[in-house]
Formats: structure tokens, sequence, C-alpha cells
């Protein structure tokens, strides 16, 4: 998509989650795409008037190239991905050096959702606003989860999973950095906070665990739960790596624990621990 231009954004439905912005195809129209970029769980599309096409996935919203007179989505997938096009609900139509090709937003469930700001003003942006460091950015540190956490009753997975302490950190490694760090999910968030405010060495662990998670599941491609894939087709391999999460009833791989993993749910969501040397 990169150097594209939109010869055409076709949308076949008003609305996806949320309804489409006012004039969006208008906007699109001729408009060359100058970066993608991410913030959060937010695919950010940068044009060159200066605007900024926001996308959510949702739960089942997914995108698949064609290019020529053949429909198809690169590589397998591990599930299969939904090329009904009844649920194709947005449609890039570009130009670009290797030729026209079509950049297709499908989505059964419609949890997903557009949206249009300047990118300039994408900090206020309804959806952007007030989300936390990324988990892999420089702002991410012990001393700022202590300022976050101090005086929080809040479970710890409860903490780390919202989205205004950290942006973009999900279910599966929120239980992996909690395992490595050797921390009990449930918690209380302030419990890792000193009574002068100072985030103590089990914080220090926390957040290097959070990196440590991160870089390896980058390194492993991501995780192919259910229909995940990369751009290129291939699956990612992190989740044969998985300590804990998905991993109920099973020994617990820390040397010398002997514990068992355990599930527990937490606000609707599976939580996977070791109940011996998570404490």
């Amino acid at each position: 998509m990169e150097g594209a231009r939109i010869a055409r954004l076709e949308l076949r439905r008003k609305d996806l989650r949320f309804p489409f912005p006012e004039g969006l195809e208008a906007r699109a129209a001729g408009r060359r795409i100058v970066a993608l970029g991410r913030r959060a769980k937010y695919l950010l599309i940068d044009l060159d008037d200066g605007t900024t096409i926001i996308s959510h996935l949702g739960m089942s919203g997914s995108f698949r190239i064609e290019t020529g007179p053949v429909t198809d989505a690169p590589g397998e997938f591990h599930h299969a991905r939904s090329k009904d096009e009844k649920h194709d609900h947005a449609i890039f139509h570009l130009e670009g050096p290797a030729g026209p090709s079509r950049v297709i937003y499908n989505d059964p469930r419609r949890f997903g959702f557009m949206d249009m700001a300047e990118r300039t003003a994408l900090e206020v942006n309804p959806f952007l606003f007030g989300l936390g460091p990324e988990p892999t950015g420089n702002e991410l540190s012990a001393a700022y989860l202590a300022r976050r956490f101090a005086g929080k009753a809040q479970p710890l997975k409860s903490a780390l999973l919202d989205q205004k302490n950290i942006a973009g950190l999900g279910n599966i490694y929120v239980c992996e950095a909690l395992w490595r760090s050797h921390l009990k999910p449930t918690r209380a968030a302030a419990s890792l906070v000193t009574k002068t405010g100072r985030p103590t060495q089990q914080m220090e662990l926390l957040v290097s665990s959070i990196r440590d998670v991160i870089a390896d599941a980058i390194k492993a491609g991501g995780s192919s739960l259910r229909d995940h894939i990369q751009t290129d087709g291939s699956l990612g391999y992190f989740q044969h790596s998985f300590s804990v999460y998905d991993r109920e009833s099973l020994p617990c791989r820390t040397p010398g624990c002997g514990g068992t993993v355990a599930r527990i749910v937490q606000a609707g969501r599976s939580t996977f621990y070791c109940p011996v040397c998570q404490k």
C-alpha cells in the first residue's frame, strides 16, 4: 500500500461497528499513501494531504490483497478466512508500480471500524486519546508503571490490559509476562509500588519481562491462533513457546517448580498462571 495511489475507495455499506466518516470515499480518492503505521491495535494509513485513515479489525476483520483476475488470500490460514464477498465492506482500489491491485476489508461480524483524522490531531482523536505508551517504547518504565499503579487495588492483570496504562498489550502476552516475572495475576497492582511511590524489584522484573515477551514473539513471527498470519502468508510460531497461555493442567515450565498451570476468568478473559511459582 505504501506509495500507491488510491484510485477509488469503495464502501459497500454505510457503517461497520460505527458509521463511516462522512465523505470518506471522496476524501480518499486520488490520494497517495505515504506511510503505514500503528498505534496500539489501530492501523494508521497516512495520506499525502495530511490526513490519516484509522482502521481497527475488531474480532473478525481482515485485509486481503487481490491483483489481476485471481481472487485469493495470501498464504495458508490456520483456520479458513472469510472470502465471502457479502462481507467485503471496504475496497481500496490502488494504482502502484506493480500495476492495479485491491486491498479488501472483510468483516463478517462487523466489529471493526474506520475513521479519518488530521495527522497532527491523532492524539486527540476519540479512539486514540489517552492511550498509554507502547510496550516496546522508551516511555514504558518501572517508574512510569509505579505512578500508574500506586494506590490501585485493581488486579495486576487487569491493570496491564488497561490500554490507558499500556497501549496494545494483549491477553496472551500479559499472561506470559506475569509468568516470567513470577507474579500472580490476581494480586493488587499497588503491591508492586513501595510506600514512597517507588517501583519494587518485582516491578522492574515485570517491565523487563514485558519487553522480552514482545521481542520473542516478534522474532517468532507472532502467535498464529485462529487466523492470524503475516503479510507474506507465513504463520507465526510463538504459540509453540507459550509457557502458560492455553496450557491448563500441564506442568509449569519454571525449572524446579513442580506446579500445574491453572485457568481462571478475569473480566471475561481467560487467565493462565502457575499457582505455585507466581506469587
